[in-house]
């Protein structure tokens, strides 16, 4: 399951806005690859949605099926917003439906089958 947490509106080249919800998922338990010790985070991820800014608050809390997931993407540029530091990044969040979420999880690849 994903809750819906916040929305974002956002203008076009052309002038017209669109907005994106912002959904996350589950909790997770991580180890700090500085000190080791475990922490707990939930994965966000932006969905691009047909709503207009007033529907998009009124669905805020609002949860529904599927996952957020970390998907490898090509190389990009980063600026983390707290110190400003600029890194690469090999992947981003996704939302992934339950139904996606199920078969990229049980289906195996053809190049991989012996």
């Amino acid at each position: 399951m994903v809750k819906i947490v916040d929305f974002k509106t956002y203008q076009k080249e052309d002038g017209t806005e669109f907005c994106t919800l912002k959904v996350q998922g589950g909790i997770e338990a991580v180890q700090s690859k500085e000190t080791g010790k475990i922490y707990l985070t939930a994965l966000l991820a932006n969905v691009p949605c047909t709503f207009n800014a007033e529907t998009c608050n009124s669905l805020i809390g609002t949860d529904f099926p599927g996952n957020v997931k970390k998907v490898e993407v090509e190389p990009y540029l980063y600026t983390i917003p707290s110190s400003g530091e600029e890194v690469t990044l090999t992947h981003r969040f996704e939302y992934v439906s339950e139904e996606k979420s199920i078969v990229h999880d049980n289906v195996v690849e053809k190049e991989f089958v012996m």
